[in-house]
């Protein structure tokens, strides 16, 4: 076996989206995720470019999680001639399918709605992909345990280990000629409500590390005080609080805490409404892998019967129609699409209505636009006024921030060769760099997109 691995950084480098890192040695090349490019446009520009590596040269695919930026470029990859297996835990696989599926759904969608409307310069639109090329994606679709050394070659061993962040999630550690490559996918928090804490690396000899929140702690906020002042005050207005949320695991979180809130007495009855088609499914995955998350079986259900699952697009405007203060959970998470943008477009322009930002809002977003104060947001062409008032809780976030990170790190034993910092925008990577820095004294870089290291193995 050569003594060099080659590592090509085709996302995640520089930006917070689009994670993938090929490797390639002389037995097996493999992929670390698969994720399209989201918020900027010149960022999902780069998801219509063939990637500049040879795609049907890919052995295999390793997933951390099921998240879009880490799995919604894996039909595109198919496309391009992959064949291989696509390999994660089973609950990541699971997430998986439904992210693709949704996704797929939803850019057929986007796609007949610009032909039909005439606002987009391409004739015809064309969905990034479709259903079908989905469902065959899926098909390679292979589930491997956590905490298991699983052997891809003579050379080259891998293992899943439990991160928490999402249900599924993990790093995956990559032992090649007896070197080993830890990736870190995302890290989740301590003290998570719904999921055990992560697991940490003993060692690393090429540590590849997001750097979402490298140059923040998390607020010390009480959020259940917090969030129930948010609907007192909304009931005081007589309006309608509009969470936009991510499906995965934040849905869930925010149907516990609610849940939670009304049993201690914190908050009234106010309606719940859950209208995310692709949540209900992830509802249905923590059901089938109980193992993988805190909750018990009666929790589980009192908290899904607390909510009023919204089954069809009818009950969306059922919903608006209904003249009650209520609570609306609805995807996605940073305003890019999904059912919440109808409740938006409806409520957005009213003093009454409270939009909640509940998690990391990337560049180019219509959340990061209203985080940051929009006076007006567009949709499907048209302008709206924003008058709603827009409140963001950072606490709710499924990463690990500056402190969190460094104590993944500090259980590492050796001195890695390199430390990669992905995952991150430039400030937040370069924050973590120099933090690394002061505390382990390690070698830390900071790749471009398409950068292309040879590690010596």
């Amino acid at each position: 076996m050569d003594a060099h691995a080659k590592v090509t950084f085709l996302g995640a480098s520089s930006v917070v989206t689009g994670s993938k890192f090929f490797i390639e040695t002389s037995e097996k090349n493999i992929l670390i995720d698969c994720g399209m490019f989201q918020g900027l446009k010149e960022l999902r520009e780069l998801n219509w470019v063939n990637l500049p590596i040879d795609v049907a040269s890919i052995d295999v695919v390793l997933l951390t999680h099921g998240h879009l930026d880490h799995v919604g470029y894996l039909p595109r990859l198919v496309k391009q001639g992959f064949q291989g297996k696509i390999i994660g835990t089973a609950p990541t696989l699971a997430i998986a399918e439904i992210i693709l599926r949704d996704s797929a759904k939803i850019h057929e969608e986007d796609a007949g709605r610009a032909n039909e409307e005439q606002y987009t310069k391409h004739n015809p639109a064309l969905p990034f992909y479709t259903i079908d090329e989905a469902e065959k994606t899926i098909l390679q679709f292979q589930a491997e345990k956590e905490d298991e050394w699983i052997t891809l070659s003579e050379h080259i061993t891998y293992r899943f280990q439990f991160n928490g962040h999402i249900i599924g999630a993990t790093f995956i550690e990559l032992d090649i000629n007896s070197k080993r490559f830890v990736f870190s996918g995302d890290i989740g928090r301590r003290n998570d409500y719904l999921l055990e804490d992560p697991k940490r690396p003993e060692r690393a000899d090429y540590l590849f590390i997001e750097s979402t929140y490298g140059n923040k702690l998390h607020p010390k906020e009480d959020v259940e005080t917090l969030l129930s002042d948010i609907i007192l005050e909304t009931l005081q207005k007589k309006g309608n609080l509009i969470i936009p949320s991510f499906a995965v695991e934040r849905l869930q979180v925010l149907m516990f805490i609610l849940w939670k809130l009304y049993q201690n007495n914190k908050i009234p009855n106010i309606p719940v409404f859950v209208d995310s088609p692709m949540g209900n499914n992830v509802l249905d995955v923590f059901n089938r892998f109980p193992k993988w998350h805190k909750l018990s079986e009666s929790e589980f259900n009192a908290m899904s019967n607390h909510a009023n699952i919204i089954e069809s697009y009818k009950e969306t405007w059922e919903t608006i129609d209904d003249k009650r203060s209520k609570i609306i959970i609805a995807g996605s998470g940073m305003v890019t699409g999904g059912r919440v943008l109808t409740y938006l477009q409806q409520l957005i322009d009213e003093k009454s209505t409270t939009v909640l930002l509940v998690g990391y809002q990337a560049e180019g977003t219509r959340g990061r636009q209203l985080f940051d104060g929009a006076h007006e947001i567009k949709f499907g062409g048209k302008y709206y006024p924003v008058k709603a008032s827009i409140k963001h809780l950072e606490s709710l976030s499924a990463h690990a921030d500056q402190s969190g990170l460094l104590h993944w790190m500090g259980n590492i034993t050796n001195v890695p060769e390199n430390v990669f910092l992905i995952h991150g925008e430039p400030a937040a990577a370069d924050a973590l760099r120099v933090k690394i820095k002061d505390t382990f004294n390690w070698n830390v870089s900071i790749p471009k997109l398409n950068e292309v290291k040879d590690l010596i193995i």
